[in-house]
């Protein structure tokens, strides 16, 4: 058996692979994206060159073939030390990772209708590794595993309560490898126990979500029984009124077309009319295109509302960190968002948030900030390989 560890994460139209040996070094990765789609690629390690899939491959061919050209180019040579795999929703089951089994497998079934784009896709990751590495331990790091110690108050919505005691009905948030990985990123940072330290982590990519870390523990977090709540994302809208439903059923429209409308077609998408990349919306901000001004100024003033809801659950602060393609590379969200916190005492250092914080030891405040302000690049794939490590007895 190979000194490897293999992490998968099976997303609603991709698959990631990625190689640890077992001291938790990153051998290689591969990205098969456009399943089910006709035009189906993969990459490893980012080349160039793609690699060929069946067309319209699902996700257990895209991992096949990913893991026989693994063991082609002699990345992976026999079965791995144990496999890891990034599960999206594990209800009020999972408050850690777990070992996959028959129970651990009908678990996450059980909640499948609660994030129907990636549970069912996880599993298909599951048996497909199951299938290629029968003896291999496996193990499930759920994004939701985090967030299961934030207290009733935080987790409760103000509605009858036989939604939450029959239906399940409560905020469970997501990202939680991500605000994990934040805190004990800046535990080490700051030379403090994680257990003592405590942080507003904003993980902002395509999906965004920000958490408020009290002594090492989510207590609270924008995410709620999905991961539509909260920011304003790539397509999804974030918060809106519930409201909308109703009067946009008056109007004629159907509620899976809303649902495939707050999913989709919102969040920085909708705003601009063209496009979800922060990147392109930022330099076409700059040529004074209005649409991706606004959708720029909406996104950070509601960050900036959110991380100022985010004190109320805290009772001291070492750091806000930014974290997520957006958060770690952007730094005109940061400094935008951070205009809006004068009140908090928060100041941006315009050339260390010019440089993304790595002259300064991940540090983009300025000197008179009252708190410190972080980027940190997050590796949730690190996390799950360790997890897979602790659990598999490695």
């Amino acid at each position: 058996m190979e000194e490897t560890i293999l992490v998968v994460n099976s997303g609603s139209s991709s698959v990631k692979l990625a190689l640890f040996d077992k001291h938790h070094r990153k051998k290689a990765s591969a990205l098969a994206e456009k399943l089910n789609r006709k035009d189906a690629i993969a990459h490893i390690d980012g080349n160039s060159e793609p690699i060929e899939l069946p067309e319209g491959a699902n996700h257990q061919q895209a991992l096949q073939v990913l893991i026989e050209t693994f063991t082609q180019q002699k990345r992976l040579q026999g079965p791995p030390l144990a496999i890891g795999h990034r599960v999206v929703h594990g209800g009020e089951t999972f408050r850690e990772a777990a070992l996959i089994d028959t129970d651990t497998i009908a678990a996450i079934e059980k909640v499948s209708d609660l994030a129907p784009l990636h549970n069912p896709v996880n599993l298909v990751g599951i048996a497909a590794m199951q299938a290629l590495f029968p003896s291999v331990p496996q193990v499930a790091v759920f994004d939701t595993a985090f967030h299961q110690t934030l207290p009733e108050k935080a987790y409760r919505y103000a509605l009858p309560k036989r939604c939450y005691e029959n239906w399940g009905v409560r905020r469970y948030g997501f990202h939680g490898t991500s605000h994990y990985f934040m805190v004990q990123e800046a535990a080490r940072l700051f030379g403090k126990a994680v257990e003592k330290t405590s942080i507003i982590s904003a993980h902002l990519g395509n999906g965004c979500s920000i958490t408020a870390i009290q002594d090492g523990k989510s207590v609270d977090t924008s995410m709620g029984l999905t991961p539509l709540e909260g920011l304003v994302m790539g397509t999804r809208s974030g918060d809106v009124d519930p409201g909308l439903f109703d009067y946009l059923s008056g109007q004629g429209v159907c509620a899976s077309d809303v649902h495939a409308m707050l999913n989709n077609e919102s969040g920085l998408l909708g705003l601009s009319g063209h496009t979800n990349d922060m990147r392109t919306l930022c330099e076409l901000a700059e040529q004074g295109d209005k649409p991706s001004r606004l959708a720029i100024d909406v996104f950070c003033f509601r960050l900036a509302r959110y991380i100022g809801a985010m004190t109320a659950s805290l009772t001291h602060l070492d750091a806000v960190v930014f974290t997520g393609g957006i958060g770690e590379n952007s730094a005109e969200v940061r400094r935008e968002t951070i205009k809006h916190l004068s009140l908090l005492g928060l100041t941006i250092d315009p050339e260390l948030n010019q440089q993304h914080g790595k002259q300064s030891g991940n540090r983009v405040s300025h000197a008179d900030s009252r708190f410190p302000i972080l980027t940190i690049p997050t590796n949730e794939e690190l996390v799950i390989a360790q997890e897979a490590s602790r659990l598999a007895s490695l």
